[in-house]
């Protein structure tokens, strides 16, 4: 019996936390990352790696960029590929997170520092003396 209630609470606590909102949304967050990565694949594959072969021309584009060391192939063009795929990423989640939303939670800060605090019971009570003590 006692294996069975740790088994029981162990399901009940993953249950917890798999479906919790944090999980969801990181679960979610994944998915979105992911189809972002595509799109931004995607573009440095074909548009902006077929425009820098443009300038600097070879046989196959960026693709055919390589050296030729003792009979093999190093291919740097598709290593110079990922790195502008990496830093294209690296600048939208820059512009997304530091000014997007930093800029939304200065906004939020603005705001809750705009409305003062409620007043605690201490200073309700003084206030009610002081308004007393000027009706006398």
């Amino acid at each position: 019996m006692g294996a069975r209630k740790k088994v029981s609470a162990m399901l009940g606590e993953f249950k917890n936390f798999a479906f919790k909102g944090n999980v969801v949304d990181l679960a979610i967050g994944v998915i979105i990352g992911a189809a972002f990565g595509k799109i931004v694949d995607s573009l440095v594959k074909q548009i902006i790696m077929p425009l820098v072969s443009v300038i600097m021309p070879g046989q196959q584009g960026y693709l055919g960029w390589k050296w030729v060391i003792n009979g093999k192939d190093v291919p740097y063009g598709l290593f110079i590929g990922e790195i502008v795929n990496f830093l294209i990423v690296a600048l939208a989640l820059y512009i997304f997170i530091v000014k997007f939303i930093g800029m939304i939670m200065k906004n939020k800060k603005e705001e809750a520092a705009a409305i003062p605090p409620p007043l605690t019971k201490d200073q309700e009570l003084l206030i009610d003396i002081r308004e007393l003590l000027k009706n006398k």
